[in-house]
């Protein structure tokens, strides 16, 4: 009998060891076939910018092919949903942090929990959204724009979307409404305030600067709590008169709650070396994105704060998508 105990103590132990080692060795083969990066948002977003700058260099530190997949709608719900649900070990999501931190405020239908389902595996870059109005407009500086009556319009990249909840962060603030309507993407939003459609928008500053530099669009003022490093002529919101005002986002690479630690932390060392290279951060500045490439803990630690603020916000202007 004492035989038997030993041997059923030594069976346990050699079953635990092959398990605990199981998610290391697969980190260590890892990928074995092409990985796809399923992009919540159109062709042309940040995100999907920078997840097509690093395709060659993952796919040569890889081994294997890297697909970018667009999959834009409701919000990057379409996009978080699919990768949630993936069971492959080979499918990651990219898309603005507000997956994680907005999304969950607004959708209370998602069928999912986007922050139980998924992961933060890094961010890649913060980004913030410049307020840009038709010229035609006669908007020259945040306080005439507070002065717009209520029910004039403003366009957004989306219901949920970053240029969406900027907006609302400074109406409230600003103490007035305007009345929103959402395109498929910050390009669609940013061609109907060219064509005098829609007075304004909070729109990503990557995809304004060529027209704010040709004289379409007038920008007023940027989100983050720095400048921005393209219009640097362009003040923040805190510096027009609203101390504290901050809207910054991060483009985000995620991944499956069931991914192992170990892999994570390989493909975050990968993205890493990627993002950081010199002439990736010179090409990304240019598009008024700064390169983060945190780890998954600081990820998870930023995404859990913003969760709280942008829930405030949420509840205080009684935001609901479905």
């Amino acid at each position: 009998m004492k035989h038997i105990r030993k041997l059923l103590a030594w069976t346990a132990g050699a079953i635990f060891a092959l398990n605990a080692a199981a998610p290391a060795a697969f980190a260590q083969t890892w990928p074995t076939k092409p990985v796809r990066i399923v992009v919540s948002f159109p062709p042309g977003t940040p995100g999907d910018v920078i997840a097509r700058l690093i395709q060659p260099t993952l796919q040569s530190a890889w081994g294997q092919a890297v697909v970018v997949d667009n999959k834009p709608g409701a919000g990057g719900n379409l996009a978080a949903g699919e990768v949630a649900q993936a069971k492959d070990g080979h499918t990651l999501l990219v898309g603005p942090d507000t997956v994680l931190t907005i999304n969950p405020h607004l959708y209370k239908k998602l069928g999912f929990d986007p922050r139980t389902a998924l992961q933060p595996v890094s961010y890649f870059a913060s980004f913030n959204q410049t307020l840009v109005c038709n010229p035609g407009a006669g908007i020259a500086s945040l306080d005439a724009f507070s002065r717009l009556p209520a029910g004039r319009l403003y366009a957004s990249g989306g219901a949920g979307s970053p240029s969406h909840m900027a907006m609302e962060l400074l109406l409230s603030t600003l103490g007035t409404r305007l009345t929103h309507v959402p395109y498929k993407g910050p390009g669609p939003a940013a061609q109907d305030v060219m064509a005098g459609h829609v007075d304004c928008s909070f729109v990503v500053s990557s995809v304004v600067l060529p027209h704010v530099q040709s004289g379409r669009l007038r920008a007023i003022a940027v989100s983050s709590k720095e400048r921005s490093v393209v219009l640097t002529d362009v003040p923040t919101v805190a510096e027009s008169g609203h101390p504290g005002f901050d809207a910054t986002f991060f483009e985000t690479l995620m991944a499956p709650a069931a991914l192992p630690a170990a892999v994570v932390d390989k493909i975050q060392r990968d993205v890493r070396a990627a993002l950081v290279a010199p002439a990736m951060k010179a090409r990304l500045a240019e598009m008024d994105l700064r390169v983060e490439a945190s780890t998954p803990a600081q990820a998870r630690q930023r995404s859990q704060e913003d969760f709280a603020k942008w829930g405030a916000v949420a509840q205080k202007t009684g935001l609901q998508l479905d």
